[in-house]
Parts: structure tokens; sequence; C-alpha cells
């Protein structure tokens, strides 16, 4: 089969294309027979050597979808043929508060889904919702669940409450905006881009800011009347005034930190007197995938694709999310 393979660090134009032999599946595994994958932010990190215990040679990706084509020993059935989005990790473990010590995404250093075969056990493949094609399914997965669980666990966020998204255009904001305005939420945007404010208009968003106004966050709390939930990948200079934009009883969940530590943090009073919270997330468990592709089923909900790339321009792909220039996931069609 066909493989994307990382066999030296120094960025994308290190990955290659290489036929290596196609995986069979083990006891209790499927094999998909994958028809697209999606990139993240971690597929780019992991060619740059910025991130903890990379193994190489490695086949990166963590989205995928496609059809399982085998199964292993003592796997039932009726999962033969079946059209399949795969859950993007390992171990999450039995406590739903928290991952297991060996918890691991998908791809690196288990093989991933920049390939056209990959196995993996049958309690990890849920059923592709009926109303999505094979690029707008792969894009889910692991921006998707990430956004579920820091809106929808970590924050519990209700309908009718007030949704603060910063960053939209990543993968995680972009869905994170896509739950909330389907569970009913009134919800605004930041960005550095005016056309990527625009956009998340479009997209449901009751209205957004530039955080490169210095004064953003005044605007902000003028247009929403404060928030009951910021859900924040950002981290930075900015971190201080999402916290203060919090109604009591408000709650700030953070995923990432891409603009880094924060210089300053959040006014203490605030903090105590508005009873709020500060929830660090991340990822999510197969019952929280599972949930989420319900929701997605229910409300028919169709994830943002910034742009679908051939197999064989994978390093182009990774170019353009790794320039940051993306709006919604960046995918790649098999075959």
């Amino acid at each position: 089969m066909k493989a994307l393979i990382l066999q030296q660090l120094g960025g994308p134009e290190q990955l290659r294309i290489d036929e290596i032999v196609t995986p069979e599946p083990g006891p209790g595994q499927v094999r998909v027979r994958l028809r697209a994958a999606a990139l993240n932010r971690r597929d780019v990190w992991i060619t740059l050597g910025q991130y903890p215990g990379i193994r190489l040679p490695c086949i990166l990706g963590s989205d995928g979808a496609g059809t399982i084509d085998a199964l292993g020993p003592d796997t039932p059935a009726e999962l033969l043929d079946r059209p399949v989005v795969v859950y993007p990790a390992y171990d999450w473990g039995n406590d739903p508060r928290f991952p297991s010590p060996t918890f691991r995404v998908l791809g690196m250093p288990d093989p991933g889904t920049f390939a056209e075969y990959l196995c993996v056990p049958a309690s990890h493949v849920f059923d592709k919702p009926a109303h999505l094609n094979w690029e707008q399914a792969a894009a889910i997965p692991l921006a998707g669940l990430t956004a579920w669980r820091a809106l929808m666990t970590q924050a519990a966020a209700q309908a009718g409450e007030t949704v603060l998204v910063t960053g939209i255009g990543g993968g995680v904001a972009t869905f994170a905006l896509k739950w909330a305005v389907g569970l009913g939420a009134r919800t605004f945007v930041t960005s550095g881009d005016d056309g990527k404010l625009e956009q998340a208009r479009r997209m449901g968003a009751a209205s957004g800011v530039n955080y490169r106004d210095e004064h953003w966050a005044k605007r902000l709390s003028e247009l929403s009347g404060g928030v009951d939930v910021v859900i924040d990948g950002t981290g930075g200079p900015s971190f201080k005034d999402c916290f203060s934009l919090l109604k009591p009883a408000g709650r700030l969940v953070v995923y990432g930190a891409t603009a880094g530590n924060p210089p300053r943090g959040p006014e203490m009073a605030k903090l105590f007197f508005r009873q709020a919270r500060i929830i660090g997330s991340t990822m999510g468990s197969p019952a929280e995938f599972a949930a989420m592709l319900r929701f997605i089923a229910e409300h028919r909900i169709e994830p943002t694709l910034d742009q679908v790339f051939p197999f064989d321009q994978a390093i182009a792909a990774h170019q353009r999310l790794l320039a940051g220039e993306q709006m919604g996931k960046i995918v790649l069609r098999h075959g």
C-alpha cells in the first residue's frame, strides 16, 4: 500500500510517499480502507520536531474515514464493508475525567491515517454519519472531539447561554462554533482576520471581533453583554481579557496555547466573587466520540472544509496548515 512516511525531521518537506506492506488485522481488529484523512497541527509539529516523544520513521495522521475491508479473528462479521469514522486515539481508560497514563493519539508512534489502509480495534470504528461524504467525515475526529469535550463535557454548555470561541479558523475552534450553534448557544468569535470573522457569521456566529484591535475585549463585552463560556486554544496576552468577559458562574476552558503562556494572570477577585472556573481540556473518550457523532447526525451538521488535496499533494497540504491560512479542516483524498 501507499503511505506518507516521515523518515527525518525538518518540516513537511521531509514527508515521502512510499510503498509498504499492507497490514493485516489481528484478533479483535478491523482493517479500514481509508477514503480520506485530515490534517491537524499535531502533524506539522511532529515534522518540525516540536512534539514530545517523537519516534521515526512514522506514518502520521489522526483523522480518517473509510470502509472496513478485512476482519481479524474474533471480530463480528457484520462489520465487513461498513462505512466508518475512526476514533483518533488509544487507551483513554476507565475514568471519564481524564485519560490513562498510556493514552496516545493515533499517528506516531502507532501507524496513522496517512496511508491506504489502517488496522485498529473494532471498538475504535463508528458508523459514518450518512449525510456526510468521505472528506467531511474524515475531518471530524481529533479536532471535533477536542472541541466537543471542551464545550459539552468540561464547560457543560447549555442552550441559550453565550459562548466565546477564540481564534476562529483552526479546526478545533471551527468545530466549537459548529457545536455551540447546533446546541442553540449565542456564539461570538475572535480572529486576526476580518475575512474569517465574516465566514464565522455565515456559519451562525452572532458576531466577532478582531483581536488585533487594542480594545477588542471592551468591544466584545458591549456586543455580548458578557459570556457564560469561553473556549480558548490561544492563551498568551489575550487570556486575561478572555477571563474578564465571564459572567458569574462562567467557565473558561483551555485546550491549547498557540500564543504561549499568559504574561499576566486573571484578577483573583473576579475569580472568586464570580464563582468562575478555569478548566483544562484535551481530546476525549470513545463515549464522547459516539455522543458527538449522534449530535452530528441529529442536527445534520457538516464540517467546514478549507481545502481538499489529492494524496500525492500531501506536502502542499501540510505547508498550507503551517502557514495558518485555513478556515476549517484541510483534507487528503485517498485514491
